[in-house]
């Protein structure tokens, strides 16, 4: 009799549904961080390069750690605004730009470096 128990409780075992088992899931990609914009494509680039893309600026203002070149066209006036690496190490690269029109306001950026680049 017990033997026909034990069968009976292996046949019952036997007949339960098995769980599912799932490999487990790769968690969901990340959002890549916001690209910076490039304003015009300047951000990031050295004076040489600078000065290679829109010719030799109409003003160089050496202030501190930073640097200011200023571009000028018939239609507006461009500042890029330089900086070393936040270690001091390195060559100053443009961490910001402005434009604005000859009158003082301000326009497109991309738009005006387009009028200063050079052939």
């Amino acid at each position: 009799m017990r033997r026909i128990a034990f069968i009976a409780v292996l046949l019952a075992a036997g007949c339960t549904p098995t769980p599912d088992v799932q490999p487990p899931q790769a968690p969901p990609p990340r959002p890549s961080p916001a690209v910076p914009q490039q304003r015009g494509g300047l951000i990031g680039l050295t004076a040489a390069e600078l000065v290679q893309r829109l010719g030799s600026p109409a003003l160089q203002i050496r202030e501190g750690q930073s640097l200011k070149l200023q571009f000028r066209s018939a239609g507006c006036i461009l500042d890029a605004y330089l900086y070393r690496a936040t270690s001091g190490q390195g060559v100053e690269r443009v961490a910001h730009v402005d434009a604005r029109l000859r009158s003082g306001a301000d326009t497109n950026q991309t738009a005006c470096v387009s009028t200063l680049d050079t052939p």
